[in-house]
């Protein structure tokens, strides 16, 4: 696919244009010239030029075009990220050379080894355009790789230097010398971004090189050893997880896709051992493994692609028998769960420290929500601090009579309904672990009434939502003789209503989810040196 007219053209001579500053300035380096240094100094302004014609070309094509075709305009955008990192790459060039001008002793920095430096990004440069043009991954990876080599290079260099200056080796040259590697390092970033790029016009996604490589190799690890093509991969927003997730399509009739998950290396280790635990409990409740490797601090796994749609979906979507049966599988599949996990050992809360730990985030997008104490009407009203540490001290002793095995994170994006085959799954399981029920109760609860929805249908279908799940948890509760529950629960509610402020950018909405936190808290304080047995949670709080 040619890129388009107007673009191509010029984006050639921005490609030569670059490769020959940074040819002319390994010719500085290795003789210095003050006029081969002003042309190149001169030459930059062109190569400004060039550079905002090709970004006025690209932006004009993706806002003044009716083409709204993705694969032309994911090409478009990949140009110009090209563009403005070829841009970079010719400025690194002329910090090279002016730092030559620092070297007293020219022949010095030929102690270390600068030219295969210079080589690298030249190779790298060679093989820009024909990798965007013909939208070559193999081409793309190449490209990536000449930054691993350079920073490799760096280190070599950074470390010859360094024994250099400790022996007082004229440290002007050699602290000159540093900066011209360093420069040349840049460079091996801003390749970096431009291999980058070419993934992105090639898969129509965004991925870092060390992101496609897992999936590569996570893919042929599970017997699926073929090349992605265009909209194979898709990736799925919305996660605050810290993992790359995304969708890979089937390549044929044995698979229906998988869902490919990649990052930190311990956080993806717990969650295949918490899915291999949950699959022994309940078979099927979570997605299959289909491969899983480690690379270093990373990790990345292929999962089974569950059929239908998260239960959030649901709830905003779907009708009111949907929800209804919805609510029935899920209160019947966690309560199946429970029963079965169910140790008799009192398991301590911590909902306060999850509380203190997570307000940090709060207070910095809303500095305004940390209150001081103040005086109404006569009465004192304690600051946030002190209520904290109030309700700290009250939640002291405070046991679950027993455990049960949790999902950890037990939002609604976390649950998948498949109304076709009339059954629940969870997702993003790393958080799961033995513990106390209120605080996966909590969690759901909050995670329905902090949608930020506010047309009235729609609150009722909420609503709808929390009121059958207080109905079936406190049927458990009863059930097993929690005489504490209530409490329990309001301390949850209490952190993560209070919390979610963090995630929420309407003030408005996040001040109410903030106070509302603090009404409870003020509830919970008030019972300090008194039994919490017998103690309501005020259903009110959740009704918005």
């Amino acid at each position: 696919m040619r890129i388009l007219e107007g673009i191509e053209e010029n984006f050639r001579f921005m490609v030569l244009e670059v490769s020959k500053q940074v040819g002319s300035a390994l010719l500085v380096v290795e003789r210095p010239d003050p006029d081969r240094i002003k042309r190149i100094e001169s030459r930059d302004d062109y190569i400004d030029n060039l550079k905002s014609v090709i970004e006025n070309a690209c932006w004009g094509r993706i806002h003044g075009s009716r083409d709204g075709n993705k694969r032309t305009l994911d090409l478009v955008r990949a140009a110009n990220i090209i563009n403005i990192n070829l841009e970079r790459i010719a400025d690194y060039a002329v910090n090279i050379v002016s730092q030559v001008q620092y070297l007293t002793d020219p022949l010095f920095i030929r102690r270390y080894d600068y030219r295969d430096a210079f080589l690298d990004v030249d190779k790298a440069l060679g093989l820009v355009f024909p990798a965007l043009t013909r939208q070559d991954v193999r081409l793309a990876l190449r490209i990536c790789r000449a930054e691993f080599s350079l920073d490799d290079r760096f280190k070599a260099a950074f470390d010859a230097i360094l024994a250099d200056l400790r022996r007082g080796e004229s440290p002007e040259n050699a602290i000159s010398s540093f900066n011209i590697f360093r420069y040349l390092e840049r460079m091996g970033d801003a390749l970096l971004n431009i291999g980058e790029a070419v993934i992105f016009a090639a898969l129509g996604e965004k991925l870092k090189i060390h992101q496609y490589q897992a999936l590569q190799d996570s893919l042929a690890h599970g017997g699926e050893d073929i090349p992605l093509s265009p909209g194979d991969f898709s990736s799925i927003w919305g996660t605050r997880s810290g993992c790359r997730i995304g969708r890979v399509e089937d390549h044929g009739p044995r698979s229906k896709g998988v869902l490919f998950k990649e990052g930190n290396a311990e956080k993806l280790a717990k969650e295949k051992e918490n899915i291999e635990r949950w699959q022994r409990l309940a078979p099927g409740l979570p997605p299959g493994i289909q491969a899983f490797q480690t690379d270093g601090d990373s990790a990345s796994m292929l999962l089974e692609y569950l059929g239908g749609c998260n239960f959030q979906e649901v709830v905003l979507t779907a009708d009111r028998e949907i929800v209804e049966n919805a609510c029935f599988l899920i209160t019947q599949t966690v309560g199946a769960v429970w029963e079965q996990t169910l140790v008799r050992e009192p398991v301590a809360t911590d909902f306060m420290a999850q509380m203190r730990a997570r307000l940090g985030d709060v207070f910095r997008l809303y500095p305004g929500f940390a209150r001081g104490p103040k005086t109404l009407c006569g009465l004192a009203v304690r600051s946030v601090p002190d209520l904290i540490e109030a309700a700290t001290e009250a939640e002291k002793g405070l046991c679950a009579p027993f455990s049960v095995f949790l999902h950890g994170d037990f939002n609604l994006n976390n649950i998948v309904y498949d109304h076709t085959a009339q059954r629940i799954h969870y997702i993003d399981l790393h958080r799961s672990h033995q513990g106390d029920y209120a605080l996966d109760a909590a969690v759901f609860l909050a995670s329905n009434f902090r949608l930020p929805v506010f047309e009235t249908r729609l609150r009722q279908r909420i609503q709808l939502v929390m009121d059958r799940f207080l109905e079936f948890v406190r049927a458990f509760a009863a059930e097993q003789g929690d005489a504490t529950f209530e409490a329990r629960l309001t301390f949850g509610l209490a952190r993560a209503l209070a919390t979610s402020a963090r995630f929420e950018v309407n003030r408005a909405f996040a001040q109410e989810l903030f106070l509302r936190g603090l009404y409870l808290l003020e509830r919970l304080a008030a019972r300090a040196g008194r039994p919490f047995a017998g103690m309501a949670f005020p259903d009110a709080v959740l009704v918005y």
